[in-house]
């Protein structure tokens, strides 16, 4: 039973990223950053594989850049200090500070390869400036994306207790 609500959820959180990542949205409005926190979170490190493969597929299928370094670090970044926020109460906090490092990598890419920004200070601040609304959009998608995660844990937590309550009495 334990084994496939896992495969269920991995292969749900991998076709999640894919289609949130290929149809149209707003920019960075994904599931994406919620799965690679909570993949490894929910069932340990090496589950961050299945966020960097739907991850990549998406990229191979949208098409390759320049920025992947930045971007694929970043998720494995995050899926790796995921598991510092293992506590519920703590992944709020882990939620909302891999959006931001998603955003720090990703734009620092940005600034370093696009010409879109001049390799100085004044530069940095404008390509940053201008990336807030992604940032915006990156925060409202994932924190959505958790909220639904979250809801889906405590109703398994609802469950389990139920079932305890039950066979106690």
């Amino acid at each position: 039973m334990r084994d496939t609500v896992i495969k269920n959820f991995v292969l749900i959180s991998f076709i999640s990223i894919l289609v949130t990542r290929l149809i149209p949205h707003p920019p960075n409005f994904t599931s994406t950053l919620a799965l690679a926190f909570y993949l490894p979170v929910l069932f340990g490190v090496k589950f961050i594989i299945v966020a960097m493969a739907a991850f990549i597929l998406s990229d191979l299928i949208i098409g390759m850049h320049q920025l992947i370094f930045f971007t694929w670090a970043s998720l494995l970044l995050i899926g790796y200090l995921s598991k510092f926020f293992k506590k519920a109460y703590f992944r709020s906090i882990g939620i909302t500070m891999s959006c931001i490092l998603f955003f720090m990598i990703s734009n620092f890419g940005v600034w370093l390869f696009s010409d879109l920004y001049t390799r100085d200070m004044q530069g940095f601040i404008t390509c940053y400036t201008m990336a807030i609304p992604f940032l915006q959009n990156s925060l409202i998608g994932t924190i959505i994306f958790s909220l639904v995660i979250e809801l889906i844990l405590s109703l398994n937590r609802t469950k389990i207790f139920i079932n305890k309550v039950k066979a106690t009495y």
